[in-house]
């Protein structure tokens, strides 16, 4: 693991321990049952789909949007992607490098009608519990943070809810460790972000392209900026993206996932050939 997921994995065993003291298991899942039920993750037939993401700032780019703006960006975000055609909106809830919380997720899942996925370096069982008891439809789990035997116990413990997993890998060493999963019911996603430097290796999605499970849907992460990227994605195999930066740096947000879609549809063969 890269010193940064080390360092992500331990602020994220914290924050477990705490929820373990605070709330508990015990009444996280009752909270987790009880919530309104998690939303499907309904692939579009047009051959392509987005799930953009709501982030208040990230290591590698700084501050994305105000100081102090919260929840309340969160929310603009998440709705105007939804009004573009996203099928669902990723929300950062880690603390301390993304200005992330489990409030912002919440205020996301009440605010619009598509699934939202808790995006954060999860490494506990209870984790999951905190998500859907947060509205979430959704989690990512990062292969290379958590044993064989964890990661079995967090993508089952999320189907049991009715929530849909995105296991997010690196390299092929982390998709034979994710392989424990595989006949489970899930995403699969390649992040182009080299974690040592922080730096996008885009030629990472082509490398890992026909290395991915057939039956599964695959996922681009990160260095998708431009409708020419989503393009090239799909001309990949891959069957959606997860875009964060070069949506909430955009001038428009939702014109900006709206183009993505479009782009992504278009050679997927769907709409105006291109």
């Amino acid at each position: 693991m890269s010193d940064f997921l080390s360092r992500m994995a331990e602020s994220s065993r914290r924050r477990a321990d705490e929820a373990r003291r605070g709330a508990g298991a015990a009444t996280l899942t009752s909270r987790a049952r009880d919530a309104r039920p998690a939303l499907p993750l309904d692939l579009s037939e047009d051959g392509f789909d987005l799930i953009a993401e709501a982030k208040l700032a990230s290591p590698a780019d700084g501050r994305l949007v105000p100081e102090g703006s919260g929840s309340a960006a969160v929310v603009k975000l998440a709705r105007s992607y939804e009004t573009a055609g996203a099928l669902a909106v990723s929300v950062l809830t880690e603390p301390d490098r993304f200005d992330g919380s489990l409030a912002h997720l919440e205020a996301a899942a009440d605010a619009v009608d598509i699934p939202i996925l808790r995006k954060d370096f999860l490494v506990d069982p209870i984790q999951i519990l905190e998500a859907r008891a947060s509205g979430a439809s959704g989690v990512l789990l990062i292969a290379r943070m958590v044993s064989g035997e964890t990661l079995t116990e967090m993508t089952d413990q999320a189907l049991s809810l009715g929530m849909f997993v995105l296991i997010e890998v690196f390299d092929e060493s982390d998709l034979a460790a994710a392989s424990v999963v595989f006949a489970r019911n899930i995403l699969i996603g390649v992040n182009t972000r080299n974690l040592t430097t922080l730096g996008v290796d885009a030629s990472r999605l082509k490398a890992m392209a026909p290395r991915l499970p057939e039956n599964l849907p695959a996922v681009a992460e990160s260095g998708i900026h431009s409708p020419d990227d989503a393009i090239q994605a799909v001309r990949l195999g891959y069957r959606l993206a997860l875009v964060g930066t070069g949506l909430v740096t955009s001038a428009d947000p939702g014109a900006a996932a709206g183009a993505l879609i479009s782009a992504g549809r278009r050679a997927a063969g769907i709409g105006t050939p291109l």
